[in-house]
Order: C-alpha cells, then structure tokens, then sequence
C-alpha cells in the first residue's frame, strides 16, 4: 500500500473488473481514487485513466454526452504521454459509449482503428470483443450479413485464446441475429454449449442476458 505506483495498477485493473461486470458503483469509486492518486504522485497516465473511467461511469448513468467529453479528453492526455498500451480497450469502451449517441458511424470507425492498433501491435485481449461490437453496429446499419461475419471471427478469436466470457458475448449476438431471422434451432444450439460450460458467476450481466436468450429460444 505504500509503494503508489504498485497501488495504482491495482487500483486500474479492479476498476476494469467492475467495468467488465457493468459494476458502476464500484467503477466510480475507484475512478476517483485513480484520478486523485495520479493527481498526488505526478502519475499522469493514471490520472488520464482515472478520468476516462470518469468519464465511462457518466455514460453509463445517462449523462452520455458529458461522458464521451471525458474519454476523449482522458485519451488525448494518454497520447500525448505516449501510453497506449491499453488502447484498444478504451477505444472499444468509447465506441460503445459513441453508439449509444446513435452515432454508429463514428463508433465503428473508433473500433477499426482499435483492430488496426491489435494487428499493428499484437496486442489481442479484446480483440474478439472488437469484432463482436463491430457486428452489432453493423447490425445497426442494417448489415446482416457483415455483421454474421464479424460474430463469427469474434467466436473463432475466443475459442483460440480460451476466452469463454468473450465467446459468450459473441455467441448471445449471434443468436440474438439468428432468433430475428427465425433461426430458433440453430440460435440455441450455439448458446446453449457456451453458457453451460459456466458454474459460477451466474448472476452476472453476460450471464443473466445469455439465460435470458436461451429461455426465449427453448
């Protein structure tokens, strides 16, 4: 606890646990936490970070247009100290905070640059979450086919790394397609394997909307 740079990662990677949980509260928290001890110590990458998730709790309580202010401006102060490690992932938060603008355009222009940065870098943690969200806004686009595409390499990207949580994700969207194209049959005997590979963590979002899915499809 007194070594503050030790500290702050810790603090950084629980506040993206709870973000990937949908956990705002504890996103909060933390995020002025980070915010406060880059402040304090001269960190500016994690003062940077802690605004972004700032930033990433104002979209997910309804102030959308002021949070997508403070990514951006949380982004640009982590370029210009040349941090971008975590890229790809604070892009794939923005667009999704960018498509709740209905602005589908923009956020799929963010999360092809984030794929462009995982192909330049190698850097592949949300590389099938990239996919995945890039199927839904093409979806929003009316882009069916595309947007198959795109779930499908989100799924092969998962199975690859053993990410069951990131084939969860894409198989739910890729069932939820198939179910609105009265593919019932096939929508279920895609999920259902993946949810059922899980024995904890069943009351989580991921979770909650796969069962959900699933019991419509039954």
């Amino acid at each position: 606890m007194s070594h503050f740079l030790t500290l702050a990662v810790a603090l950084d990677r629980t506040a993206a646990v709870a973000q990937f949980s949908r956990d705002v509260a504890t996103v909060a928290m933390r995020a002025e936490t980070i915010s406060t001890l880059g402040r304090e110590q001269a960190f500016p990458s994690y003062m940077a970070t802690g605004n972004f998730n700032r930033g990433w709790v104002r979209v997910h309580e309804g102030r959308i247009s002021e949070g997508i202010a403070l990514m951006r401006a949380a982004l640009s102060a982590l370029r210009a100290n040349r941090d971008e490690e975590s890229m790809p992932h604070s892009l794939d938060l923005l667009a999704a905070a960018q498509a709740k603008l209905q602005d589908v355009p923009q956020a799929l222009s963010l999360v092809r640059d984030a794929l462009a940065r995982v192909t330049r870098t190698g850097e592949r943690l949300f590389e099938a979450d990239l996919h995945r969200l890039t199927g839904d806004l093409l979806l929003a686009l009316m882009q069916p086919d595309q947007a198959e595409e795109s779930f499908h390499q989100a799924i092969a990207v998962a199975r690859d790394q053993g990410a069951r949580v990131w084939e969860l994700r894409a198989a739910t969207s890729l069932a939820r397609l198939w179910h609105v194209q009265g593919r019932r049959a096939e929508a279920h005997d895609l999920l259902a394997p993946v949810y059922g590979w899980f024995t904890e963590g069943l009351d989580t979002p991921d979770l909650k909307e796969a069962k959900a899915l699933l019991d419509e499809l039954a």
